[in-house]
């Protein structure tokens, strides 16, 4: 009885042993990959389109700015994908300029929504997120020089790949009161 017992004892050992020297043998893009490494192909390059989903908010927007003046604003980044995004572009990205970057970037609409600047503030992602992660992004705007109400809208860019909005995913928007 007592060899039983040990025996027992010693494939249960085993067995256990095994279990937990067992290496993640899933390959990448497999439902069992695990979620520490990201999974696709980590050279840089566009995202597919059912990555281009972002959630946008604005942490403290300005109500009012006078006119031309320089404010940083905090935007809140949730991935809201199931696809992981590298703030490159991948693990690595050899392209020349920022071909594949993430980045948010600001536009200023008038009242009526018809473009006023289209190009103003940009910041990169510092940081890779994966799908429901989020982060806090830094961006400086300029308000316009003429006073008057505008729409401060903020997107999300793969730069020379496409703006989030035009795959879908919302913009954040608020009302700045600009004055002299």
């Amino acid at each position: 009885m007592r060899l039983k017992i040990a025996l027992s004892i010693t494939t249960l050992a085993f067995l256990l042993m095994a279990v937990a020297c067992k290496k993640d043998t899933a390959t990448p893009g497999s439902n069992t990959a695990s979620t520490s490494q990201p999974a696709g192909n980590k050279t840089a390059g566009p995202l597919p389109d059912n990555a281009f989903k972002a959630l946008l908010a604005y942490k403290d927007a300005p109500a009012k700015l006078r006119a031309g003046q320089k404010e940083t604003v905090v935007v809140r980044v949730k991935n809201a994908s199931d696809v992981f995004w590298w703030a490159r572009g991948g693990e690595t990205n050899n392209n020349s300029g920022n071909q594949f970057y993430l980045a948010i970037g600001n536009a200023w609409l008038q009242e009526d929504g018809k473009m006023a600047t289209n190009m103003d503030g940009r910041m990169g992602l510092g940081k890779d997120l994966r799908p429901g992660e989020e982060l806090e992004v830094p961006l400086t705007i300029t308000a316009p020089t003429t006073p008057g109400n505008y729409i401060l809208e903020v997107d999300l860019v793969q730069e020379q790949v496409a703006w989030f909005h035009e795959k879908g995913s919302p913009t954040a928007r608020t009302n700045v009161t600009v004055v002299r």
